[in-house]
């Protein structure tokens, strides 16, 4: 047995699982900042680091809510038709939760407050993520070429994402400072089709039972409502979430 604690915490522009993108670097407008432990040898030990342009997160999928695991899973690349061992797949209900992936690392700032900041982009984790450790992606050993895929080979199918005007405005309206690019996170989400693999085969965007279905997901602090139409995925509403109602007694 082993006991790990971790070295920080990765805080990201995810609140919720649905809509996270099911790999690193697929959207890359996706931000987060790894708060490191308040520990003074952290500022030894991430000495050099700032010289490296990606880096490997090792991470715990720490609200997969799954009580045990199971040997098989449906990876939503398959449209959840297909069964295949959970140890050929990247699925989060593993015999142990633990997760790792590659991310742009943006900056270091070694005098935040209360700990060490390492701001990332083209993350693909829940706020809140516990961090084991990181490690320096090295291109002449990690980059590997001729590989194969097997059943993830195949390229993904990217949607058409249409902006309502009051989305638009609504946007406009938004700090750039504290959440930049937010359009075009948006459209990086949405492209990918963040549905459940059910969902996306029971209700293809091309099917005349989609039309008009209305979806939504939780982003930052915002509640993005979008709908299926014309094969398209048409962003309707950006609206502030609701304040949490301890904060409204208060």
């Amino acid at each position: 047995m082993f006991q790990f604690e971790p070295i920080g915490i990765l805080h990201t522009c995810f609140k919720e699982k649905f809509g996270i993108p099911r790999q690193p670097g697929l959207v890359p407008h996706a931000s987060g900042v790894l708060k490191l432990s308040d520990n003074p040898f952290f500022h030894t030990a991430v000495r050099e680091l700032e010289n490296f342009s990606h880096i490997w997160l090792i991470f715990i999928f720490h609200k997969h809510d799954a009580k045990s695991w199971k040997p098989s899973i449906r990876p939503p690349r398959l449209g959840g038709a297909k069964k295949v061992g959970v140890l050929a797949s990247r699925s989060p209900h593993r015999p142990n939760p633990i997760g790792l992936s590659a991310v742009k690392l943006e900056r270091i700032d070694l005098k935040a407050k209360g700990g060490i900041e390492l701001h990332l982009s083209g993350v693909d984790c829940l706020d809140g993520t516990p961090i084991l450790d990181i490690k320096p992606y090295l291109s002449y050993t990690d980059s590997i070429p001729d590989t194969k895929s097997a059943w993830a080979s195949a390229p993904i199918q990217l949607t058409p994402v249409v902006f309502s005007e009051e989305a638009r405005l609504s946007i406009a309206r938004r700090d750039p400072v504290r959440y930049p690019n937010l359009a075009q996170l948006i459209l990086e989400l949405l492209q990918l089709d963040p549905r459940p693999a059910f969902q996306q085969t029971k209700l293809p965007t091309a099917s005349p039972e989609a039309e008009g279905t209305r979806y939504g997901f939780r982003l930052f602090e915002f509640d993005i409502q979008w709908q299926i139409r014309n094969q398209e995925f048409h962003v309707l509403e950006v609206n502030d979430l609701p304040e949490p109602e301890s904060d409204q007694l208060n």
